[in-house]
């Protein structure tokens, strides 16, 4: 059941464990999950009873709409933050989950896996994206929205299953690239201003066009579900103010958490710990389950 201040406690601790290490037992293995990211790879480290003892994160531009472009910088990435974290904690990893957006084909799964088998871990388990937010959230029903640097994708939970996903471009790198025609900066300058949350009232005023689109993305495909809360999640989702563009573009309650990078990671190491292989539905699975045919750019033949 969706407990917030819950969430916001692993979320703290998360955040906390990027610069100060949590505390674990000396011999106790401890289980990774690895988020590759659009515009970042995290890689969170929880203890057997699935508390945070370790984040590291690095921007990258290795992947793009989920499917990796630059498997070299991928594998180079993960390492060095294995590395990292091995240093601060003075142990050696050796067991990793990792996610995939719905629709992701066996091929680039198998990618995302090599990625992190090549860094020395064994993939103990593959999720799909919204899955391991929902090991953080823990909703029963709604719909979570993950807007991350290509794409705005959701996910209709029902009795906390997934019965429903759609994915479509907008993301934040269509919001840099707002950002760089309006005041003429280069992507990096846009990126740096994004993240900056003394400018984000102007970023808000500037972008919000594309967040509207956002919005009408999950507005869209959400008709004829019965969905009364939205739960936001992604590292765009980090921009002060867009739960409000939600809540009213939507017209239902919008919740976002204090660090909504880190729900996705945090529940892919989570993941971690639950190494029994479990079938989880595809998105035209679920869709076929919703009685649907083609939504959201997922088509059922």
């Amino acid at each position: 059941m969706f407990d917030s201040q819950r969430v916001e406690h692993l979320l703290l601790q998360t955040a906390q464990s990027l610069k100060q290490n949590g505390s674990f037992v000396k011999g106790q293995e401890l289980l990774a999950g690895v988020d590759l990211g659009t515009a970042y790879i995290v890689l969170v480290v929880v203890d057997a009873a699935g508390q945070p003892v370790a984040c590291e994160m690095e921007g990258a531009q290795v992947l793009k709409d989920g499917l990796v472009v630059d498997y070299i910088g991928a594998v180079e990435t993960v390492r060095r933050l294995k590395q990292r974290v091995e240093d601060r904690l003075g142990v050696c990893l050796s067991k990793a989950a990792i996610a995939v957006p719905p629709g992701t084909g066996t091929a680039d799964q198998r990618t995302h896996r090599y990625i992190v088998e090549a860094c020395d871990l064994e993939v103990v388990r593959i999720l799909e994206e919204p899955v391991a937010a929902n090991a953080v959230l823990q909703i029963e029903n709604g719909v979570i929205v993950d807007v991350g640097g290509g794409t705005t994708g959701l996910s209709v939970i029902r009795d906390r299953e997934v019965v429903f996903t759609a994915d479509e471009a907008t993301g934040g790198t269509h919001i840099s690239l707002v950002l760089m025609g309006r005041y003429g900066l280069t992507f990096e300058q846009a990126e740096e201003m994004k993240q900056n949350p003394a400018l984000h009232p102007e970023v808000l005023r500037t972008v919000m066009p594309v967040l509207q689109k956002m919005a009408s993305i999950v507005r869209a495909n959400i008709q004829g579900f019965e969905v009364d809360c939205a739960y936001l999640v992604g590292g765009t989702c980090c921009l002060t103010g867009i739960e409000e563009v939600f809540a009213r573009e939507l017209g239902i309650r919008t919740y976002k958490p204090s660090n909504p990078l880190l729900v996705t990671p945090l529940g892919i190491a989570l993941g971690c710990a639950e190494q029994e292989s479990a079938e989880y539905p595809t998105p035209r699975q679920a869709n076929a389950a919703a009685g649907l045919g083609q939504r959201g750019g997922y088509a059922l033949c």
